[in-house]
C-alpha cells in the first residue's frame, strides 16, 4: 500500500475542499491511501508547531502534499510554524529524503501571488531532500479544464465567498492521483535498505 500524507491549513472552507479533491485523486488509484493531516493552531507554541505525532506519519508516508491559502504573496503564519518545524531532525538527518512532494493553494484572485505559495513549498521539499512533483499538465490545451490558471508547479485555485472553481477541485484530484502513480514507481524500484548518507562516499580530503 502507498500512502500519501496531506498536511495541509485551512482558516475556511475553500482550502479543505481541495485536500479533499486530492485525497480522492489519490485514492482513485489502486492500493493507494490518503492521510489527510490538519496544522492546528492548538500545536504552535512560541510560534514552532509542535506534534511529534503528526511528524511521525508523515515519516511513515511515501509521499507529502503541502496545502495552504496564499496570504500576502506566502503561505499562512499556520503552516509555515509547521514547515519550520522541520528544520530539526527531519531535516539535518534527510528524514523525508526521497519522498515525494506536491503542493496546493487557493486565492481570492486568479493571480493573487499563489505562485510564490507553491515555490516555497518547492524550496521547502528540496531542503527537505525531496522529489517535487508538477502538475504535467499544459494549460488549456485538455478537454478537462484542468490547470486553468496556468501554473505548473501545482495546484493555483480561487475562491470566491468559500466555493472553489470546480475545473480547480479537478486540479486538485488530478494531482493527488499523479502524485500517487509517481509515488508508486519511486518505491517499486528504491533500495530501502540502504541508508541516505551511505550511498555516497565520504568526500575527499
Amino acid at each position: 500500500m502507498t500512502h500519501i500524507g496531506i498536511v495541509y491549513f485551512s482558516a475556511g472552507r475553500s482550502l479543505e475542499l481541495l485536500a479533499n479533491d486530492l485525497a480522492g485523486g489519490v485514492e482513485s488509484v489502486q492500493n493507494c491511501q490518503a492521510i489527510l493531516l490538519p496544522v492546528e493552531g492548538r500545536h504552535i507554541l512560541e510560534g514552532r508547531y509542535k506534534n511529534e505525532a503528526l511528524f511521525e506519519q508523515l515519516d511513515a508516508v511515501d509521499g507529502i502534499a503541502f496545502g495552504s491559502p496564499t496570504y500576502m504573496g506566502g503561505p499562512a503564519a499556520q503552516f509555515k510554524a509547521f514547515a519550520d518545524a522541520t528544520s530539526g531532525e527531519r531535516y539535518t538527518e534527510q528524514r523525508w529524503a526521497g519522498k515525494v512532494a506536491a503542493g496546493f493553494t487557493v486565492g481570492g484572485s486568479e493571480n493573487g501571488d499563489q505562485s510564490a505559495t507553491l515555490g516555497y513549498f518547492n524550496i521547502l521539499a528540496s531542503q527537505l531532500g525531496m522529489v517535487w512533483v508538477n502538475l504535467a499538465v499544459a494549460s488549456k490545451y485538455n478537454a478537462a479544464g484542468l490547470n486553468r490558471l496556468g501554473s505548473q508547479q501545482g495546484v493555483v485555485a480561487q475562491a470566491d465567498a468559500g466555493q472553489v472553481h470546480p475545473d480547480d477541485r479537478a486540479t486538485a484530484h488530478y494531482l493527488g492521483a499523479h502524485l500517487s502513480q509517481l509515488a508508486q514507481r519511486l518505491t517499486s524500484t528504491a533500495d530501502v535498505t540502504t541508508p541516505n548518507a551511505a550511498r555516497f562516499p565520504a568526500a575527499l580530503t
